[in-house]
């Protein structure tokens, strides 16, 4: 519901007061009229404090009037008149009124609806506006905006009661002076005669009592102006201190945070612009503070009157250089983070940026920054104020760059886009500690000026951890390293603690964020998968989800200590599966094809009463980033055509495990199309329907103009050549071809071929041939003995 609508509906002392917003300087008439319009601007999106956004406000200032003025002209009938004449006269009052300051009038709409709103609020005894999160995160900035409206009318009343100030003290000492003078007129009394001294002496004597008691009544009058200006401005530090924390420790720690969990996967962080615009008005608001603090001390120094104020003055002076030093050195900031697994000899990048160096003209003479590496204990100490003398724990080549300014975007900032990490000097590690385990940071410091060296910074900010790895083999178990400290670490907290221990539900949720960035997709984990890795972690076969929900995880669990009876940890079996998932199989991932997080037994329970030809795709247990063909197929059906299928008297097999390797040479549909008996994708969906869309051609005439024929892979499993070739009559029959034209199948194997069968009834892919493979070995054979296998018997 509009605003406007609902502020209609305000009664008692709430009209009272929002019909007091209005007058001559914006008539309600005009809030009535054109209240749709007036909503539908952007506003708030108006730096007052920016000179470029003067074009903006004129643009807002012209819409308005030419709103005005078609509303004016579509106005008939007697009363239509009458309002036509009236809002004609509005507009031609407006723009006398702001076209020379057009961003006064943006001021005064944004007072007005920030009020109306509050206004509206309180009647309906609501917190924030219908619409959830973000209509509350609306009414937070709002409420930031106001807050800075209420300091900028308060910082213009000091300023105004310090010019008063000035104007009564500067009258004093006139006075004051004047009584000296009079004090000056007694000494020479002695030159006049005694008639002509006695009458002096009289009227000088009224005089200065008049005066001297003028004197002190004023002094009292200044005292109180004085007291009454640090009272003022004791206010204003506190509303600036409390605005300040909600920017700095609330929102600009908000966006760090999502800067933090971006790195695992999550949301990017957003952009600076709104909270560089808080910093800015902060910074004016405290730099034009400090003056007026600064003044007031002269004018004490200049006349001083005993009393309170001087000390008070002193006070405030020391807070509002705390206020001004914290909002610096908070605002300094990495915009771009270096990467947290961080290669030795391999170029990288960062960005950082000043917030407030644009308004406190620090890009006059512009910083330059320096970029060190130091090691979780140096951090630590760095933070304690312990001095470090300049150590660091490696060597950053192009370490040093100098702050630019961008005058389109405001930005003061530093790109550093060829780092490269040299050398890197590790710690003594602790108990069982990996080099992967430990942890680094990029130190960024500067140093710069503001108010014409009126105060010096030194300025300085920490990375996110920083991983430092010699090889790629080192990868997988740094992101282990990143990932816990991305997902887990606390604000404030002294570098780089963690957490040893969290809830399996949190690591589920770290786990679903990183693994939905690395396969790119939108299909996460659901509630079966993560029920899936949970027995895998904990060891356990229970299918309940409440039974993990409270359940911990250690670190040593998530990557330090292998699963039971495997070889491996959970992060590495895991990080697996995102990689094999990531470089080839994502589409099928997506289509739903690869049901993936089902272990073996599970896999034949479904299949049991499926029909044959039925299989589904899951991730393998033996081998990390292998992906396994799980089907059904009744060998007894087959009796005549494969010995070794006749002998096993099984349904349910198992393929040996595909790895990245094996889809570097033929993809995972390809293959899938190569085995004709694999019909059905579980539960029951036709496998050339899922998969027919990514077969690669095949070529129905694969002859060269040389004469030469291009051989093809194909995927074949020995046990099963035979009986794929009689499948004419059977059901195999309702299989789809992949290729773009019919294949003929060769028969290319012995008639009895060993077993390629492992002790659990799987196949192994190591054993098994495929075409091209069978025909390089053909070609080495004697030419009388290749195409003729029982020529000799």
């Amino acid at each position: 519901m509009a605003v406007w609508i609902q502020a209609q509906q305000l009664q008692g002392d709430a009209l009272r007061q929002m019909q007091a917003l209005y007058g001559q300087h914006f008539p309600i008439e005009v809030r009535h009229y054109l209240s749709q319009w007036i909503e539908g601007q952007s506003w708030d999106t108006i730096d007052l404090d920016n000179p470029q956004d003067n074009i903006k406000a004129t643009q807002l200032l012209e819409g308005l009037i030419q709103e005005l003025q078609k509303k004016a002209e579509h106005q008939v009938g007697e009363d239509g008149f009458l309002l036509k004449i009236k809002l004609g006269h509005y507009a031609t009052q407006l723009k006398n009124t702001y076209e020379l300051c057009p961003m006064e009038l943006v001021r005064c709409i944004r007072h007005i609806l920030y009020h109306e709103q509050r206004l509206v609020r309180e009647a309906t005894n609501s917190s924030s506006p219908v619409g959830g999160l973000v209509d509350s995160m609306s009414q937070k900035h709002l409420q930031i905006n106001q807050t800075f409206e209420e300091l900028r009318v308060i910082t213009q009343d000091t300023e105004n009661g310090l010019k008063k100030l000035q104007q009564t003290q500067e009258y004093f000492i006139i006075q004051y002076q004047e009584n000296l003078r009079i004090q000056a007129q007694f000494s020479q009394l002695h030159q006049l005669n005694q008639q002509e001294r006695i009458s002096r002496e009289a009227t000088l004597q009224q005089r200065q009592a008049s005066l001297e008691a003028w004197l002190q009544r004023e002094a009292q009058t200044l005292q109180q102006y004085r007291l009454e200006l640090s009272e003022k401005h004791q206010k204003t530090l506190q509303m600036l201190r409390k605005q300040q924390a909600i920017i700095l420790d609330d929102e600009l720690i908000q966006w760090k945070r999502r800067q933090q969990l971006a790195g695992n996967g999550g949301p990017p962080e957003g952009s600076l612009d709104v909270l560089q615009s808080w910093c800015e008005k902060l910074a004016e608001i405290i730099w034009q503070n400090r003056q007026q603090i600064r003044r007031a001390e002269h004018f004490c120094q200049q006349l001083p009157i005993p009393g309170p104020v001087e000390e008070i003055l002193a006070e405030l002076n020391g807070t509002i250089t705390d206020i001004i030093s914290a909002l610096v050195t908070s605002t300094f900031i990495i915009e771009k983070q270096p990467p947290q697994v961080l290669k030795t000899q391999t170029k990288f990048a960062a960005t950082v940026r000043l917030l407030v160096g644009g308004k406190l003209n620090v890009h006059m003479n512009p910083p330059q920054v320096k970029a060190t590496i130091i090691s979780e204990m140096q951090a630590k100490a760095l933070l304690k104020n312990e001095n470090t003398r300049n150590e660091s724990s490696g060597e950053i080549l192009n370490n040093c760059c100098v702050m630019e300014y961008h005058q389109a975007t405001g930005t003061l900032s530093a790109h550093f886009r060829n780092m490269s990490l040299k050398r890197i000097k590790r710690s003594d590690r602790r108990g069982a500690e990996s080099v992967t385990e430990e942890k680094f940071t990029i130190l960024f410091e500067s140093q710069f000026s503001v108010g014409g060296n009126e105060l010096v910074f030194q300025v300085k900010t920490l990375s996110l951890p920083v991983v430092v790895i010699v090889h790629g083999s080192q990868d997988n178990n740094a992101t282990a390293t990143v990932l816990w400290d991305n997902a887990f670490a606390e604000p404030g907290r002294v570098p780089f603690v963690v957490p040893d221990k969290v809830l399996w539900p949190q690591l589920c949720e770290a786990l679903n964020m990183k693994f939905k960035a690395e396969v790119q997709s939108n299909r996460g984990l659901s509630e079966d998968n993560l029920l899936f890795l949970a027995q895998k972690l904990f060891n356990s076969t229970s299918t309940q989800k409440e039974d993990y929900m409270s359940m911990t995880v250690s670190w040593s669990q998530f990557n330090r200590e292998n699963l039971p009876g495997w070889n491996y940890t959970f992060w590495q079996w895991f990080d697996g599966v995102m990689e094999v998932l990531k470089k080839h199989l994502k589409p099928h991932w997506n289509d739903g094809a690869i049901h993936g997080f089902v272990n073996k037994q599970q896999a034949h329970d479904w299949l049991a009463n499926k029909p044959d030809g039925t299989f589904l795709m899951r991730f393998s247990d033996s081998e990390i980033g292998g992906v396994t063909v799980a089907w059904k197929f009744d060998s007894r059906k087959f009796s005549g055509h494969g010995k070794n299928l006749a002998s096993s008297d099984r349904i349910l097999w198992n393929l040996m495990p595909f790895t990245t390797r094996d889809f570097s040479v033929r993809s995972l549909a390809d293959r899938l199309g190569d085995l004709s008996y694999l019909i059905y994708v579980f539960p029951d969906r036709p496998k050339d329907e899922v998969y027919s869309k990514y077969y690669t051609p095949v070529l129905c005439n694969p002859s060269k103009g040389d004469g030469y024929v291009k051989p093809q892979i194909k995927q074949v499993v020995p046990e099963f050549a035979n009986a794929e070739m009689s499948v004419g009559s059977s059901y195999m029959e309702q299989a789809a071809s992949p290729s773009v034209c019919s294949q003929s199948h060769y028969n290319l194997y012995p008639q009895n071929p060993e077993s390629v069968l492992d002790p659990e009834g799987d196949f192994d892919l190591d054993d098994s041939m495929d075409v091209a493979r069978h025909v390089e070995e053909l070609l080495r054979r004697p030419m009388d003995n290749q195409w003729i296998p029982h020529a000799q018997s």
